[in-house]
């Protein structure tokens, strides 16, 4: 019984793919062997595998860059001369060496060498644009000092206001705790209210440290302070006993 026929299509399965290139490989070296003996054929066979691997099959006694050469002959066709153009890049090297030596040389006075041989009209352009070069250098340098002093200015200010937030916040706790120590029970309204007198108390004491004390500072106390918190002083009698 002949055995089916197999559809000619892409091997998905891996392992059976690679296992049928292995032995449809060796039958057609074997078949290419034997054409090129029974018929006296020169035959060169390249194979590479899904993976890269080379092999390769030249029918004896050629050798495999004989059987290269005669086929681009017979096809009008050669392979590149790494010799071609050589020539034409050795010009192009020469000339891009040239003109790197001219601009050298023409960068040296701007590092204070060779200035003997410079007439003094050409010395009076090369300063103008030394300064010119430093003027602008001095600018951008400027700028960015600007730049970091600005920086540096504004983390001043965003830390300057945390740490004006936790004093008051540890201003309010401490303020809390000897309320709770004293037993003193009172309403938020009340608590706020007292808050911000202490708060306007602290901040007239800092005024009044950075001024000479006088008896006439008296005068300065806040009019937003609770009634009940003012200093009443006493009229004096200034009418004799009878």
């Amino acid at each position: 019984m002949g055995r089916g026929k197999i559809e000619i299509k892409r091997i998905e399965n891996r392992t059976s793919r690679q296992v049928t290139f292995s032995k449809r490989r060796s039958g057609l070296i074997k078949k290419t062997h034997e054409l090129s003996v029974l018929c006296d054929a020169h035959i060169g066979l390249i194979v590479f595998s899904a993976t890269g691997k080379l092999t390769e099959y030249c029918s004896e006694p050629s050798k495999m860059p004989q059987l290269i050469d005669r086929y681009l002959q017979t096809n009008g066709l050669r392979l590149p001369d790494p010799n071609d153009g050589q020539e034409e890049l050795c010009q192009e090297i020469e000339v891009l060496r040239r003109e790197i030596c001219k601009l050298e040389l023409r960068l040296r006075p701007y590092h204070g060498h060779d200035l003997a041989s410079i007439p003094p009209h050409e010395l009076d352009g090369l300063e103008q644009q030394l300064e010119h070069s430093v003027l602008k250098v001095r600018e951008r340098k400027n700028e960015l000092l600007q730049q970091q002093l600005e920086n540096l200015s504004r983390k001043r200010r965003m830390l300057e206001d945390d740490n004006n937030n936790m004093y008051r916040w540890l201003h309010e706790q401490r303020t809390a705790m000897e309320f709770q120590q004293a037993g003193i029970e009172t309403k938020p309204g009340e608590y706020q209210q007292f808050l911000e007198q202490v708060q306007y108390y602290n901040d007239h004491q800092q005024q009044q440290q950075q001024q000479p004390n006088s008896v006439l500072q008296l005068a300065t106390l806040p009019s937003e302070i609770d009634p009940n918190y003012h200093l009443q002083l006493a009229q004096p009698n200034l009418q004799n006993d009878n």
